[in-house]
């Protein structure tokens, strides 16, 4: 019998991972125990945490746990459109400067201190400080004022019409006004959010626990009292935490493995289209990738077709654009033919007949360090030799983003990933591609420039009408899938696996999951 089963399910309420765990067991230093008889859940993860702070966060693992326990003003359905979380409703005027939002009465935050117009302001003001340096800076770059109106209404002004607007405010948690006192360190490590788990403990590398808020604003939920976030890299051993029943789910379940989901009852894996795009950033800052015909040639010595069946085992397909099928606006612009003879007489044509040498950064995950094997045989048969690097995801992190001046950077390729919300077209393409983003303010790590695509980027960004929208973005893609920054390597499919006691945790298009409805079942 068959388990697999397609789904097509977005919610940024809350994302998270989830291990099994019955006994009894001690947490940070045994400060807090997690009783023998609770309804607890294990979720291996395939990669470490780097931070609790939902505003200066770059990875979408981080995310998971963070979504446990944070809340938006807005959020998303399950099929992808916006609702109201923490605002019950709200208005956006016909200029697109003025966005008015009236609060949910009664939230509290996880230290009992309440939600309300002037905590949302707070938040939204340390988010719109561009000197603060935080992630959620080019989010809420074009807010010039948030107004508090009444204790539970607030009006948030816009210096000009931003086309994203409502998305960012469904991807920008409240965090407690007391944490807003803190540190951006505190912060990042003592998470205090309105979500339905509340923050235990965080032993990086190792695990994260949460459990029950009792406060939680909605009633019947949550459902289980702790979850386990256990940070997993190597594919075998999430499987066999699954396989044993000591995690119950496990993201993402290894492609590989697939068929053995097929012959078991114990646990079932769930696919779902994805805007997560695979790529491979090329320095263009740096000899020979600063030479547009070097990046074609690369493009060309790269069989897409066998890298969605050798590194994705068939889940995905070929990246034919700068973004995925599933993000909004976009336009297929035809595949890089795999031809590696051509290759070969680009790359002499451009003076390196007899290849080069480059290296290649990725994280130490078993998928990432397959698809880096793949790049490095495949580039190898164009004269092209890569040195395989891979590294703890903090350390890679640091090594891209804490660079200031893009001259230092030391990347020449980066084996990495992306996805943004289906409709926020501009998250897909404005934090890769614009020369204002390049790290540490945004992920432009290949150090990308073309004024005329920053020129269309922001166009795109401040219009209101759907047509200019579209036909901008078209250009974009055009132009830059022509200039070839990245290897376009693959749209993916995420998988989840899920023991069969357990339901309501679900993949989200963004790469990421779902756990507020999550339950043990009988």
């Amino acid at each position: 019998m068959k388990k697999y089963k397609s789904v097509v399910f977005l919610s940024v309420l809350s994302l998270g991972l989830v291990a099994c765990g019955g006994d009894s067991e001690e947490v940070d230093g045994g400060n807090t125990q997690v009783a023998e008889n609770d309804d607890s859940i294990v979720i291996a993860v395939n990669q470490n945490f780097l931070s609790m702070d939902p505003q200066n966060t770059g990875d979408a693992n981080s995310r998971n746990g963070q979504h446990s326990m944070f809340e938006a003003l807005l959020g998303f359905n399950k099929e992808g459109e916006i609702i109201p979380v923490l605002a019950e409703s709200y208005e956006v005027s016909d200029s697109g400067i003025d966005y008015t939002f009236k609060l949910r009465e009664g939230v509290v935050f996880h230290d009992d201190t309440p939600f309300n117009a002037e905590v949302a302001k707070a938040n939204i003001d340390r988010m719109a400080n561009q000197e603060n340096g935080i992630r959620a800076n080019r989010s809420f770059q074009f807010v010039e004022e948030a107004i508090v109106n009444g204790e539970y209404e607030l009006r948030v002004v816009l210096s000009e019409p931003y086309s994203s607007m409502l998305d960012k405010f469904a991807t920008a948690h409240m965090i407690s006004g007391e944490s807003l006192d803190l540190s951006d360190e505190e912060i990042a490590a003592n998470p205090i959010g309105t979500g339905p788990f509340q923050f235990v403990s965080w032993d990086q590398g190792s695990s994260l626990f949460v459990e029950a808020f009792d406060e939680y604003w909605e009633e019947g939920l949550p459902k289980v009292d702790v979850i386990e976030y256990r940070p997993t890299p190597e594919n075998g051993t999430r499987l066999a935490l699954l396989k044993t029943g000591e995690a119950d789910f496990i993201y993402p379940y290894p492609e590989q493995n697939l068929e053995e989901a097929e012959n078991t009852d114990d646990f079932s894996v769930e696919l779902t289209p994805s805007t997560i795009q695979n790529y491979v950033t090329m320095n263009t800052l740096k000899e020979p990738f600063n030479d547009p015909k070097v990046r074609q040639a690369l493009n060309h010595a790269i069989d897409n077709e066998a890298f969605v069946n050798v590194v994705k085992s068939g889940l995905g397909n070929p990246l034919d654009s700068i973004i995925t099928q599933q993000t909004a606006n976009y336009e297929s612009q035809g595949l890089y033919e795999y031809d590696p003879e051509k290759a070969k007489t680009m790359l002499a044509e451009a003076g390196y007949e007899d290849g080069f040498s480059t290296t290649i950064w990725g994280n130490t995950s078993s998928e990432n360090m397959r698809g880096m094997q793949f790049i490095q045989q495949q580039l190898n048969e164009v004269g092209v030799e890569v040195e395989v690097m891979s590294m703890e995801e903090g350390t890679l992190s640091e090594s891209i983003y804490g660079v200031e001046n893009p001259e230092d950077a030391d990347v020449e390729m980066w084996y990495v990933s992306w996805a943004a919300s289906p409709s926020d077209t501009d998250h897909a393409i404005r934090p890769l591609f614009s020369s204002a983003q390049f790290p540490p303010v945004g992920a432009n790590s290949a150090y990308y420039e073309n004024e005329e695509v920053d020129e269309w980027i922001i166009k795109a960004m401040h219009s209101g009408d759907q047509a200019e929208q579209e036909q901008l973005y078209g250009d974009i893609q055009e132009q830059i899938y022509e200039d070839a920054p990245w290897l376009f390597l693959a749209e993916g499919i995420v998988s989840g696996g899920k023991r069969s006691n357990i339901d309501g945790i679900y993949n989200l298009q963004s790469g990421t999951i779902s756990v507020r409805q999550a339950e043990i079942i009988e």
